[in-house]
């Protein structure tokens, strides 16, 4: 094996120490970024308040009893300067006739009765992609 020359640079543990801060502040910045959307899971039960934003439902599940009233509360987390829906959110339970609109930072509260077990789809359909993103889609679970 062939000695290093004397006349070789060192490594240079700048370069190195860069790099190691750079990467760390690329991750920290993806974690930040993914953030409200890794928490828009969760559950809650009937009577509930769901947040919206343009990262998703928070609860994304809702737990009811077959013809038993809901009542949901949803607050519209973004503002009006969302170039995306104006910052308009709405719920949208499909096949069940329940779309209401939430305008931004404001909220709207409503009720509604699923008579049959299952599993009912939720989204918002102004934003983000409407139901085909799967961020901006929840379900409610009713049990009998």
């Amino acid at each position: 094996m062939p000695k290093p020359s004397p006349n070789q640079p060192a490594p240079r543990r700048p370069t190195l120490l860069f790099a190691a801060l750079a990467l760390a502040a690329v991750l920290l910045a993806g974690a930040l970024f993914l953030r409200p959307y890794l928490q828009s899971a969760g559950r809650a039960d009937a009577d509930s308040v769901l947040r919206v934003s343009m990262g998703g439902w928070q609860p994304n599940v809702i737990y009811a009893k077959a013809g038993q009233s809901v009542t949901v509360s949803v607050v519209n987390l973004d503002n009006s300067l969302h170039s995306d829906g104006g910052g308009w959110h709405n719920f949208v339970l499909e096949g069940q006739g329940v779309a209401e609109r939430v305008p931004p930072k404001q909220t709207s509260t409503f009720s509604f009765t699923l008579d049959r077990p299952g599993e009912y789809l939720f989204y918002c359909d102004i934003c983000c992609g409407g139901k085909d993103n799967p961020f901006m889609r929840g379900k409610v679970i009713v049990e009998a």
